[in-house]
C-alpha cells in the first residue's frame, strides 16, 4: 500500500477509536453533544447497547491497524480489504437507517481508501 493510503486507514482507524471511545465511555456525557436528534431520555437506558455497539467499531479499527504490520502485500491487501469493506458496508447502513451524514463521516472515507488500494 502506498502513503497516502496508509494514512487514510490511519485516519479511519482513529475515528473508529473516537467512535468506541464516544459509545463506550462516554454516551451519557459528551455523546448527548454529537448525537442531538436522539431524545435526551434515552441514553441512560442505551448505555449497554451503545457500549457494544463501541466494542465492535473498536475491532473495525484493530483489524486496520493490524494491517500496518503484515509483511506480505497480498494479506496485506486482502485484510485492508474485507476491513474497509466492513466499515464502508456500516457506514451505508448507518446512512440508510440512521442519518445520511453517517455516509460522509463513515463510509466514504472506507469506499475512497477501497479505491486508492485497487488502483497503487
Amino acid at each position: 500500500m502506498n502513503s497516502i493510503t496508509d494514512i487514510l486507514i490511519g485516519l479511519i482507524i482513529i475515528l473508529h477509536l473516537y467512535f468506541l471511545w464516544l459509545e463506550m465511555f462516554a454516551w451519557t456525557t459528551r455523546a448527548r453533544k454529537v448525537f442531538r436528534n436522539f431524545h435526551p431520555d434515552l441514553f441512560e437506558p442505551t448505555k449497554t447497547m451503545a457500549a457494544n455497539q463501541g466494542l465492535y467499531n473498536g475491532f473495525l479499527a484493530a483489524g486496520l491497524f493490524w494491517t500496518f504490520f503484515i509483511e506480505d502485500p497480498h494479506w496485506r491487501f486482502y485484510i485492508a480489504v474485507f476491513f474497509l469493506s466492513c466499515v464502508l458496508i456500516a457506514g451505508c447502513y448507518g446512512a440508510y437507517s440512521i442519518s445520511k451524514k453517517i455516509f460522509f463521516v463513515q463510509a466514504l472515507p472506507a469506499l475512497i481508501a477501497l479505491i486508492l488500494l485497487h488502483i497503487r
